[in-house]
């Protein structure tokens, strides 16, 4: 019975062949999955993301603090996203550095399903504002969203670039870009001083 033998080892080979494949297609799917479309379920999620994006990111950011915001203090959420009130979101997390003569702020946001995440983006880009530190300001500010998370960072040129170009590294496509630089401080007339004739 030699030939019955080598039949039944072909088909075993086959069925192991078809297993494989298909474990092979269910990992590359579920790997593609997580590509295009992140699974924020948490802060918890929110908050490995932002680690995802430091890690990624080719500049140091160093003192910085992730925090949640408290999307029920309007105050706050103006202040962190932007926004007059967090009626849309879910649920927020803010980087900031710990000692305020830093310009930085990273803001990602899950917004409430049905909210168009690429409107929340521009409102954030619109309404936060680049000179909340009072003694230094955001020189350039990069907002943009991806399924149904907004991400907005406000810093210098070097950083906003390298947090951005990890974040859209990490989710893969991205909606809409609102970019922003922060216009000159014009002194007021008075402050000016008298040019001697």
């Amino acid at each position: 019975g030699g030939n019955k033998m080598r039949k039944e080892f072909k088909i075993a080979l086959i069925v192991v062949i078809i297993i494989a494949v298909i474990v092979g297609i269910v990992m590359f799917l579920n790997n593609k999955k997580d590509d295009s479309t992140l699974q924020i379920g948490s802060i918890e999620d929110l908050n490995k993301l932002v680690e995802k994006i430091y890690d990624g990111s080719k500049v140091d950011i160093y003192n910085v603090e992730t925090r949640e915001i408290d999307l029920s203090d309007s105050t706050s959420v103006k202040s962190f996203t932007g926004l007059d009130v967090g009626d849309d979101l879910e649920y927020a997390v803010v980087s900031e550095p710990m000692i305020s003569s830093q310009a930085y702020s990273l803001v990602i946001a899950k917004v409430k399903s049905g909210v168009n995440s690429s409107k929340i983006a521009e409102e954030m880009s619109e309404g936060v504002d680049q000179r909340k530190w009072i003694c230094v300001t955001a020189d350039k500010l990069y907002a943009t969203s991806s399924g149904d998370i907004v991400f907005l960072v406000m810093t210098n040129e070097e950083m906003a670039s390298g947090v951005f170009d990890s974040f859209k590294n990490i989710v893969g496509s991205t909606g809409n870009v609102f970019e922003k630089e922060a216009e000159e401080e014009e002194l007021p007339p008075d402050m000016s001083f008298p040019v001697p004739e």
